[in-house]
């Protein structure tokens, strides 16, 4: 299997959400207030919240949540450790297949990490 390069496949995205709002705006637009309000600081932090996406987004087993959320998760201040565990959790919810999800998640993990270092 080619590695999937996740910076580049998490700014398609952004670029295809950006064109589908712009032929789409009240679902696309409605879909982007409920993210800010669901994902906003309260009781649960913001990095919380992200770590809690990147579970379930492991276990729904969603390739392009995979690559905003691990991003999201490490611009919140989440942890290696802390995105590992979370791909643990991941795994226990969604059973096998997702164990696959958790692999390329942690391949964005670490194509993030190391674009962060150069």
């Amino acid at each position: 299997m080619p590695e999937k390069n996740y910076p580049a496949y998490r700014q398609q995205l952004r670029s295809l959400m950006g064109r589908l709002g712009r032929e789409l705006p009240g679902p696309v637009a409605a879909m982007g207030q409920l993210h800010t309000q669901a994902m906003g600081e309260g009781a649960l932090s913001g990095k919380t919240k992200e770590l809690i996406a990147l579970g379930i987004a492991v276990s729904a087993r969603c390739e392009g949540c995979l690559a905003y959320h691990v991003y999201n998760c490490l611009e919140e201040g989440a942890t290696r450790a802390e995105i590992v565990e979370t791909l643990g959790v991941g795994i226990a919810m969604g059973g096998g297949p997702s164990a696959v999800y958790a692999c390329e998640a942690f391949q964005a993990l670490e194509q993030y990490l190391a674009a962060k270092e150069g």
